[in-house]
Parts: C-alpha cells; structure tokens; sequence
C-alpha cells in the first residue's frame, strides 16, 4: 500500500466517524531533510497520525500547531529550521541541517476539492500529473489563497485554484515535461504567489512470470511497496488468487498462449518460472516491446542460450535484459533473493547503480 493510500484510508475512516482532521505537506526543503516536498502526514483533532512529514523530529510539534489550525479553522505555513543547534524544541541536536516549510491545513469533509480529495482522483486514474500547491501569496482577495492547488494531467486540469489559466498552469505544463518537482515563485494577475510543483508518478507496474513459492515473497515485498502487480503462470495450481493475494491479478497462461499475449509496454517484468520453454516464449513477446526492464532468474549461461534461440536481432533485448536478476547483496534464501530483485528494480526506476549511499558524490536528492 502506498503512503497515498494509507493516507486516503484513514481520511475515509475520519470522515465516516466525523473527527476533524488537518493535513501537513511538506512544501518547501532548503539544504538537507529526512522528507522531500510532498512528504504529507494526517492529523486528526484529537493527536492521531497517519503518514510522515520527517523522520520523527518534526512530528510532535507539527501535531500541535496542525490542530491549532483545526480550532481556527484556516491554513498555516510553518517554518522548520534545523541547522539552529541550540533551538531544543523539536529535540533534533545538530538536526538535518535544512529548513523544512510545512503547510498546515484544516480539511473540510464536503469539499470536493479539498486536497485529499484532489490527490483521490489521481489515485483513481493514475497517470503522471503535476500537483501545484499555492503555499505563499502577497496578493490579496479570493484569487490566489495559501492551500489552492490544481491537478494537471496531459489531458486535463482539476483543482480548487481559479489560477489555472496563466504562469501556473504553463508551469505546471513544464514540470510535467521535464518529470522533476520543484518550488516557483510566479507572477499571477494575482500578484506573486509561491508553489510547489509535485511531479505524481502513477504505482510501479510489475509482471511476475512463474507462481511458484519464491514469487511470493516478491510479490508480499512489490506490494508494500504499493507497486501494482500482475503474476502469470501456466500451472493452475499455483497462479491462485489465493497463493497471492497482495497481487492486483493472477493470469493462468499455459506457454503456447504466450506467443499471442500482448505484454504491457510500461511495466517491468520479471522471470522466476523456472522453466526453460516458458522464459524463452516470455523473452520471445518481450523482444519487441519497450518494457524498461527485463529481469532472468538464473546463471548468465541461461540467458545466453535463451538470448541465442530467439530468431532476429535481440540487441535491444541484450541491453535491457537483467540476468543474473537483482543487487549483489549476498542473497540466498527466497526473501533475501526478492530483497535484491526489488532493490534493483527500486535502483533502476530512479536512475541510481545502488551504490552505498556514502560513496555517492553530491546531494542524495536531486533539486
């Protein structure tokens, strides 16, 4: 389960029980933080939280002030700076050596357009969108208000902020395109507004070809993750929505069927069916599509051999191929061996080799 959807849970659960709830968002990080922007924990009036803005420092006083926000009823922009040693009060000591602004906001169950109500339609059609969130404004009137936020897809626009005409929404259009978040300060009709452009990226779609009893760790592992998966097998007795429940679905696709299916471009597929025919007819509808990530169980001559089999040019298919499949982290029982797969996936998908993150050069977050 992602941390939207735990987020959207509780929300569920606080609204059919009627107990008031404000919402925190990491808006802004200058220097370092446990949280990137976007980062957001809900708060209810009485000191429950779900989700997480820091790595426990910020929590405590953050609840305070998040529901002092609920008794008056309006948002609240707070400023964190962690770099100040001798400030006790949130007990960080040296700290993250960063200044975190969180923005505080008392949630109104009936509005449509409340930010979690806006975050539930992406994770409805979850497609890549941007997420403006107004957190700071010198304009006056209704026009631009600190918590306005809108939704952009490449199709379409939601939100509450009457600014979805102009520099947000070209901003917005540009963040979408380049794929990295960050914080603008824009000239509106409205005056100068400050906002966070959040770059939503839709769940990690993951193909598990084989059911057996080593798929199921690494399925229990991907959906914890909140990735949306999909196992596939020719064996009934094993592809059971039973044997794996924390899958989205379970396929029953015996080997000569494989060549008419059509595998999902986007996804990344993984092969632990332990059987030579089916992982050749698997790399066989995987050779033509544009699947970012292909991974093999077993020893690099395997994969050479399957590699020789299929007809045509498997250039392509060498380049994405993972084989042997996973991070070098020593792996031996099933568990360890999808701790690895999954890492390396993780890895992948973010642009990183996974290294040790002390012997990366730079900032361990790209700004």
């Amino acid at each position: 389960m992602t941390e939207l959807q735990r987020l959207l849970l509780a929300y569920d659960e606080h609204r059919a029980a009627g107990r008031p709830c404000a919402l925190a968002t990491v808006v802004e990080v200058l220097g370092s933080a446990y949280r990137r922007p976007g980062a957001r924990m809900l708060v209810t009036d009485d000191g429950q939280l779900t989700g997480a803005i820091s790595g426990g420092c910020l929590e405590g006083d953050a609840r305070q002030r998040a529901r002092r926000a609920l008794v008056q009823g309006v948002p609240a922009l707070v400023t964190y700076d962690t770099r100040d040693e001798d400030d006790p009060r949130h007990g960080l000591g040296p700290g993250c050596q960063g200044v975190v602004r969180i923005l505080l906001e008392p949630l109104n169950f009936s509005d449509q357009t409340n930010p979690l109500e806006i975050l539930r339609s992406f994770a409805r059609h979850p497609v890549p969108a941007v997420l403006a969130t107004l957190f700071a404004t010198d304009a006056a009137g209704p026009k631009a208000v600190v918590g306005q936020r809108l939704l952009l897809t490449a199709t379409e626009a939601l939100g509450s902020s009457p600014l979805q005409a102009g520099p947000l929404t070209e901003a917005a259009r540009a963040t979408l395109g380049q794929g990295q978040s960050r914080v603008l300060t824009l000239d509106t009709d409205a005056g100068p507004v400050r906002a966070l452009l959040e770059v939503l990226v839709p769940p990690l779609r993951l193909m598990v070809y084989g059911a057996g009893n080593d798929a199921q760790p690494l399925v229990r592992l991907a959906a914890s993750l909140g990735w949306h998966i999909t196992v596939v097998d020719g064996r009934p007795h094993l592809a059971t929505a039973a044997r794996f429940p924390e899958a989205a679905a379970v396929h029953i696709v015996p080997v000569q069927e494989l060549e008419t299916a059509a595998p999902d471009p986007l996804a990344y597929h993984v092969l632990l069916s332990h059987n030579y025919a089916y992982d050749l007819a698997v790399l066989q509808t995987l050779a033509c599509s544009p699947a970012p990530y292909i991974g093999l169980l077993g020893p690099r001559q395997k994969a050479q051999r399957l590699l020789d089999e299929l007809p045509g040019d498997t250039t392509g298919l060498r380049h994405r191929l993972h084989s042997p499949i996973g991070l070098d982290l020593g792996s031996e029982t099933p568990e360890e061996i999808a701790l690895c797969i999954v890492a390396e996936i993780q890895a992948h998908r973010n642009g990183r080799v996974g290294q040790p993150l002390r012997d990366r050069a730079g900032t361990l977050h790209s700004h």
